[in-house]
């Protein structure tokens, strides 16, 4: 669903992303783990065509971003760690405008906002304006915007981070129910025990170098993914 094959991206003379391959099929939750700066929030921004890159190649449902850029970015949906939305709407006409965008049926949109806003405890905030709310209620409108199109391919920036725990847990569970239909789910995180426990493959990325990735299971069989990532994390002088 989302092919990476041998990314780099250049800052000037600073080489961020040094020959990322990664592969996120069908069904997948992947998890992408790195410290802060090591790469994961330029690597998912050059998967999603926000910003460009200096050689390599993207593949979205097997079409290539830069040639078929529209036909990609309908099928996928993605939030960034800190979601920018147009904060002089309300929840309902965000929610709206999404809808437009992605051609939603009037009956279709009108059950999935009503379904996901209940879901996250949203639906009593979502005639109030965007400008009232708080970081993890814009954290949640996001997160239901990017469902109600029923992507092929969520790909998330931490998107754990402002929610509570009862958003916390729905968010996981949507994440299985898209999966066991055939979704993809590519997202960072810094939460290594989340990763663990829900993410059916991993990659970790130290100074824009993937240093280990896989199976979960198999990478974390006799230790944790947290002792893993420290030792992976060490100084190699």
């Amino acid at each position: 669903m989302l092919k990476i094959e041998n990314l780099i991206k250049n800052y000037g003379d600073k080489n961020v992303l040094k020959d990322i391959n990664l592969n996120i099929e069908s069904g997948d939750i992947f998890g992408f783990i790195g410290k802060n700066g090591a790469g994961k929030t330029t690597t998912i921004k050059c998967a999603v065509g926000l910003i460009d890159f200096d050689s390599g190649n993207i593949e979205i449902n097997s079409l290539n971003i830069k040639a078929h850029p529209l036909e990609c970015k309908e099928v996928t949906a993605y939030i960034p760690d800190n979601p920018d939305l147009y904060e002089f709407m309300t929840g309902t006409e965000y929610l709206n405008f999404i809808a437009d965008v992605f051609d939603i049926e009037l009956f279709e949109r009108t059950e999935k906002i009503n379904e996901y806003s209940e879901i996250f405890d949203l639906k009593d905030d979502l005639s109030s304006l965007i400008s009232t709310y708080s970081h993890g209620m814009k954290q949640k409108l996001a997160i239901i915007s990017a469902l109600i199109h029923n992507p092929k391919l969520l790909i998330l920036d931490e998107p754990f981070v402002g929610l509570d725990p009862t958003a916390t847990h729905f968010l996981k569970e949507q994440f299985k129910e898209m999966c066991n239909r055939g979704c993809a789910i590519f997202f960072s995180t810094h939460v290594l025990e989340v990763a663990q426990n829900l993410c059916n493959k991993i990659a970790i990325i130290k100074d824009g170098v993937i240093v280990e990735q896989g199976n979960t299971k198999e990478i974390a069989e006799n230790s944790s993914l947290e002792n893993i990532f420290m030792e992976l994390m060490k100084d190699e002088n």
